[in-house]
């Protein structure tokens, strides 16, 4: 079942197994934007259940012309967007979940002292990155975490590529200048303080 073609046939054909397959290949990619774009944990499940229904439901739509992992995203970005408009939510990044599981996932070898530091950095770094533009959010998501091309990324979001590298580079560049500032200011405070 690793042929794309084969899978979708089945799945149109009504082969619920062939569906679950499809489901569990592609739902990190599906939870990763929706964990990036959704607040609320309430709203996720929903969000992702709504995802995976539009895919099954537009599978016959599919013209294989991008990979399905691109199609699969767009549907999951767009889905995102129209149900937090609906909401009127803003997008923001809240990875409680994320960092549950991270902190579940560390050996016990490494000291508190370091757990401590690299926790505050990285909710340091998400707190920066959920205030970034929603637009710059989503293309960090989809390059870093998701590790898309360009290309791919151009094709989910359908926007040139240039556009894409272009945000790419004003998001990181804007994240670094906003945790720089953010760390000399505490630097200045607590050497002050």
């Amino acid at each position: 079942m690793t042929d794309t073609k084969e899978l979708i046939e089945k799945i149109k054909a009504g082969d619920t197994h062939s569906f679950r397959h499809l489901i569990v290949v592609y739902e990190r990619l599906v939870f990763n934007i929706v964990f990036r774009m959704v607040a609320h944990a309430t709203d996720r499940e929903d969000v992702c259940q709504d995802i995976f229904v539009k895919i099954y439901e537009n599978l016959s739509k599919f013209n294989h012309e991008a990979k399905l992992s691109t199609w699969i995203a767009r549907i999951a970005i767009n889905t995102c967007i129209n149900s937090l408009k609906k909401k009127s939510v803003p997008l923001f990044d809240d990875c409680t979940a994320e960092e549950e599981a991270i902190e579940n996932a560390l050996p016990e070898k490494i000291s508190a002292d370091r757990h401590t530091v690299e926790q505050d950095t990285s909710q340091r770094l998400q707190h920066e990155i959920s205030r970034l533009p929603q637009q710059y959010r989503t293309i960090l998501t989809l390059f870093h975490l998701e590790e898309m091309s360009y290309t791919e990324i151009a094709q989910i979001l359908d926007m040139p590529e240039g556009t894409i590298k272009s945000y790419l580079f004003r998001a990181r560049k804007l994240l670094k200048k906003r945790l720089i500032d953010k760390y000399e200011q505490e630097e200045l405070w607590h050497a002050n303080a």
